[in-house]
């Protein structure tokens, strides 16, 4: 774990953008301490990765919040897509280098402004941008989450990691149980209301990321105990009937 401000000296972001981050639900850290301390783990530094990545292509921090939270999101795709927009950016940069160095050799005459035509790199971007949000559910994320503040979204990631508390409980279960399935539907129920339409197939997806390791896997196993993910992700399989 690392605190704020050994995140701030090792990565160049000053302790007031993460705790803007913070507040705004781009960044959240792994634990605050009763002294109210915020501390980042190696999840949070890979999603920090990310947003840094997306900063230097000038993406708002709205759009990545809503690309990084989308359902869509795949991160093997999304560090493709940002090799691809910073090789553009290089491609543009270095025009501009031998359009100024140009100006230098013949002088302000040397009248050429195709340096600065960055349509290809915006066309990539706005392409990037757009495929996480050609889905309904993303839409219907983006509308249900457009006004809400850090504190409300502090509050429903409370309540959800709740319910996986609740899925703790229930291990000693199978996954088929009743009572499991009864949990499944529970939350299921809860994305529809605060965050979008939530079928089967996007339950179905989403387990997949309860149960992969991944930042996800380990803030359901902090709520529910050791392996609550894997239980989480086998419930949802059996109530998909896969």
């Amino acid at each position: 774990m690392k605190t704020v401000n050994e995140v701030s000296r090792i990565t160049g972001v000053s302790v007031r953008t993460l705790h803007h981050y913070d507040s705004i639900g781009l960044l959240k850290p792994a634990n605050v301490t009763e002294a109210g301390y915020r501390l980042y783990d190696d999840e949070a530094l890979e999603r920090l990765q990310q947003i840094l990545l997306f900063r230097e292509l000038e993406f708002p921090l709205k759009d990545i919040r809503a690309i990084l939270e989308s359902p869509q999101f795949d991160r093997g795709r999304a560090l493709e897509q940002q090799i691809a927009l910073l090789e553009l950016k290089k491609e543009h940069i270095e025009n501009l280098l031998d359009l100024a160095r140009g100006i230098k050799l013949l002088g302000v005459n040397h009248m050429d402004f195709s340096a600065f035509d960055t349509r290809k790199l915006d066309q990539y971007a706005a392409e990037a941008k757009a495929a996480y949000g050609q889905t309904k559910e993303y839409q219907e994320f983006l509308e249900k989450t457009k006004d809400r503040t850090g504190a409300d979204n502090r509050q429903l990631t409370l309540r959800m990691m709740a319910l996986f508390t609740e899925f703790g409980g229930l291990r000693h279960l199978p996954p088929d149980a009743p009572e499991v399935q009864a949990q499944v539907e529970k939350l299921q129920g809860f994305i529809n209301e605060h965050f979008y339409s939530c079928s089967d197939e996007i339950l179905h997806w989403l387990a997949q990321g309860y149960a992969g390791g991944g930042e996800m896997n380990a803030n359901i196993d902090r709520a529910g105990g050791e392996g609550t993910g894997e239980f989480v992700f086998q419930a949802v399989k059996a109530h998909c009937g896969k």
